[in-house]
């Protein structure tokens, strides 16, 4: 009996994943420096020429490896002065808080000082979470306090930049994608501390076509929103200019080993994996609220009504009370109406006397 073509192809895919898994497996360990177990058969991607240069491997292997780029990169997107820009860099240890699980977001992936000690850091954050503002200020105040050694004057302080790029947008309420948060004076706000700057780029919100200010900030950030896995073809601008000609290089899939290739699809799963229990956090917050809001409402209606029924209760007795004080009044003056007219008192006497109208005594 002949087996269908399908079927034949099946097993030998998966006839060469099984016999190159232990050897995928073995490489992924010495890379990685861990026991977990990768299933490749589950986690295998179709990769195209390129690799996501904003994954935590590609970004550093640009941007921690080739000082170069680094250099060009920062004087691109930070707001520095024309005689203030960076020309020389030296690196740091790139961790300034620990790591801590499933936060493969929350080590600083460059550190560097230029030629005047000034500090940058640098971020590449995949998912946007409420405390990255505190823990970006963080950062950049243990990088500013630690600059001075024993003996050293608070003068010989410089100045630290830190760049975060993200890669979802977390302001709603404008369009602009690019914040730059200082220190200054509120009611002067050209009075500036310099010594701190926080920079914030929401790459979604970036437009090329509507960035024309700087050059090479437009190239990198098109470096970072538009080569990915599905890339074929750069960009021709990005292949002409020098710089990100060498980053393309650098991401290109067939410059990575297999144990690299294992630690970046690794990345990519932690990176999936943080976002759904975002969402689930996210989700249950706002169902949370929701449930809140509906029994607070169902209460205050509840309370309302009572309160409501107390207060018409009160004011029908009260009315109630105020017209049959009024119609025993009015009947009290009748019958002394009546007594004074029997007894041959003048129409007009008796209403004034008892308050009734002269016709109503008329009537009588």
């Amino acid at each position: 009996m002949r087996l269908p073509l399908p079927f034949l192809y099946k097993m030998a895919c998966y006839r060469f994943i099984t016999e190159n898994e232990v050897r995928y497996q073995k490489s992924a360990k010495n890379f990685l420096g861990t026991n977990k177990i990768i299933n490749f058969a589950e986690n295998t991607t179709t990769m195209g020429k390129y690799l996501d240069p904003r994954a935590d491997l590609t970004f550093k292997k640009v941007f921690a490896d080739h000082k170069d780029l680094m250099i060009s990169f920062l004087n691109a997107l930070l707001p520095l002065p024309d005689d203030g820009q960076v020309t020389s860099i030296e690196y740091l240890p790139f961790e300034l808080i620990p790591t801590m699980p499933l936060k493969k977001d929350t080590i600083v992936d460059v550190r560097c000082e230029d030629q005047r000690r000034r500090q940058f850091i640098v971020e590449m954050q995949m998912i946007w979470t409420a405390d990255f503002f505190k823990r970006v200020l963080f950062n950049s105040s243990k990088a500013y306090v630690k600059q001075l050694r024993s003996g050293e004057d608070y003068s010989d302080l410089q100045p630290v930049y830190s760049l975060n790029l993200i890669n979802e947008a977390f302001l709603h309420d404008t369009d602009e994608w690019y914040h730059d948060y200082g220190l200054m004076e509120f009611k002067y706000p050209d009075h500036v501390i310099e010594d701190m700057h926080v920079i914030f780029i929401e790459l979604p919100k970036f437009k090329p076509h509507s960035f024309t200010e700087k050059k090479m900030t437009a190239l990198w950030l098109r470096f970072l929103t538009e080569i990915d896995e599905d890339t074929r073809i750069a960009p021709k601008e990005l292949m002409e200019n020098p710089e990100t000609r060498k980053a393309l290089d650098i991401v290109e899939e067939s410059a990575y080993s297999d144990a690299q290739m294992a630690y970046y699809d690794h990345f990519w799963d932690m990176v999936s994996v943080e976002r759904t229990l975002h969402s689930s956090v996210r989700r249950e917050r706002e169902k949370g609220k929701a449930e809140g809001i509906a029994e607070g409402f169902k209460q205050g209606m509840e309370k309302g009504m009572e309160k409501g029924m107390e207060k018409g209760m009160e004011k029908g007795m009260e009315k109630g009370l105020a017209q049959g004080m009024a119609q025993g009044a009015l009947d009290n003056a009748m019958a002394n109406a009546k007594v004074m007219k029997a007894d041959g008192m003048p129409t007009a006497l008796i209403a004034k006397y008892t308050g009734l109208s002269e016709e109503q005594v008329a009537g009588i």
